[in-house]
């Protein structure tokens, strides 16, 4: 960051207030985590099932060393592109405030970045054409999970993760949902009578994770406003399955590690600076510079229109 602190001004401050905001609506990073990338443009492994395959790794006396095939990878292009918002802050506005202007204005151009960055995820991994045909199920008529009588959630999930188990050898341990989706779920009368003897008797993202058996679950609450003012949902009536490496930092995470997606984020990004426009005007912009990649579609498993 010292070359970006001379370059452009940058407010130190600012910059990690921006990088330590969070908000809970928002469940991108659980798909598609941050890996740092140093340039703006290269190549990343696209992981079929060899990248989840088990090698012979016992030598015999005397032997060759065993080899992996490095062409089993296929490698993809990407290019990160620059993301920025800026927040004007009026002298008058800033001499009459209670509060730091400036951190508000931070907190609310990474607000927005980070819902445009939801968005695209969710596009991207609600999106039929990203999976393969035997990674993916369009629910229907009594498939529906709000065909209470007939359909059977935990059969169309166990599905779905026996359909990535077959193509990468791995049990998916994330679920990530729509709140429409998981509105259903909750009060569906077969999920309701595998915890009927529970002390809550309500079922909650918890005892979700103990009926699907899936580590991590989030429900995507995040929402978008059209041109006219109406809200649509960020996610739909769709529940992803997906395998994501174990949580770890993004300076530690190795990008060549098997994954459903990733965030290829350059290196030194989100910054915040600070400038003046007209001696009247300070502005406050926030500049991220990312792209993000499904790298692993066999390691996902989308299941649409649960509600129909």
């Amino acid at each position: 960051m010292g070359r970006l602190n001379k370059l452009r001004g940058v407010d130190p401050v600012l910059t990690t207030l921006a990088r330590g905001y969070t908000n809970n609506e928002l469940i991108a990073d659980a798909l598609f985590p941050f890996v740092p990338v140093p340039k703006e443009a290269g190549e990343y492994p696209e992981f079929g099932k060899e990248a989840f395959m088990l090698y012979n790794t016992e030598r015999a006396l005397r032997g060759k060393s065993n080899r992996m095939d490095p062409e089993a990878l296929n490698w993809v292009p990407f290019t990160t592109k620059e993301n920025d918002l800026e927040y004007p802050i009026d002298y008058r506005e800033q001499n009459e405030a209670l509060f730091n202007v400036q951190k508000h204005g931070a907190a609310t151009v990474q607000k927005a970045l980070m819902l445009q960055r939801e968005y695209r995820a969710a596009t991207l991994a609600q999106a039929v054409g990203t999976y393969g045909a035997d990674n993916k199920i369009v629910l229907s008529g009594t498939s529906q999970f709000t065909d209470y009588d007939n359909s059977d959630p935990v059969v169309i999930v166990d599905g779905g993760k026996k359909a990535i188990r077959a193509k990468t050898g791995k049990r998916p341990n994330t679920m990530v949902m729509g709140a429409d989706a998981f509105d259903v779920l909750k009060e569906h009368p077969k999920l309701l009578e595998k915890i009927k003897y529970s002390m809550k008797g309500v079922l909650t993202v918890e005892l979700l994770k103990e009926i699907f058996n899936i580590k991590n679950m989030k429900v995507g609450d995040a929402v978008w406003a059209d041109d006219k003012g109406v809200f649509h949902d960020v996610w739909s009536d769709n529940i992803i399955l997906a395998y994501v490496p174990g949580q770890m930092s993004g300076m530690d995470r190795d990008w060549h590690e098997p994954s459903y997606g990733y965030t290829l984020r350059r290196t030194g990004y989100p910054f915040v600076d600070r400038y003046e426009e007209g001696k009247k005007l300070e502005l406050v912009r926030n500049t991220d510079n990312y792209d993000v990649k499904v790298v692993g579609p066999d390691a996902g498993y989308l299941i649409s229109n649960t509600n129909g």
